[in-house]
């Protein structure tokens, strides 16, 4: 699959979280995915497990957006650095639902095979979201 292919795959993964399309995200990940960036006290990091965390994401968060900032694909590899923002309309780590809109930054590697994603690697700052329930 040619980068350009492979980028466009990663943007379709991004705005099917967007719209907590759950089949769609399932339909582009290899049977075989492996999530390598688990949060502490998070199991499993099968394609299942993953689904469930975008599930829970979508019962925590509203209007969930995602904007690209950077993608660069090399060999097998995809790196996106991206911008998101959403609601915090549920409790997320802990923290009560503020209603308010927050914003978190971050860089996934994806490593595509074939014309699915087989793993993904990830950094955020995703403790911004829940920043204006403790101030």
């Amino acid at each position: 699959m040619p980068s350009e292919e492979k980028k466009a795959l990663v943007r379709r993964f991004y705005k099917a979280h967007s719209k907590g399309d759950l089949d769609e995200i399932r339909e582009m990940m290899a049977p075989d995915f492996i999530d390598r960036s688990l949060m502490p006290g998070q199991e499993g990091s099968d394609r299942e497990a993953y689904i469930l965390g975008i599930a829970e994401d979508r019962a925590a968060f509203s209007d969930i957006r995602f904007t690209i900032d950077d993608q660069i694909a090399e060999g097998d590899k995809v790196v996106t650095r991206y911008t998101g923002r959403s609601i915090h309309q549920g409790e997320f780590l802990g923290v009560a639902p503020t209603g308010k809109e927050g914003f978190s930054t971050g860089i996934d590697i994806h490593r595509i095979a074939g014309d699915k994603i087989a793993e993904e690697w990830s950094e955020s700052n995703s403790v911004n979201i829940v920043v204006p329930a403790l101030e």
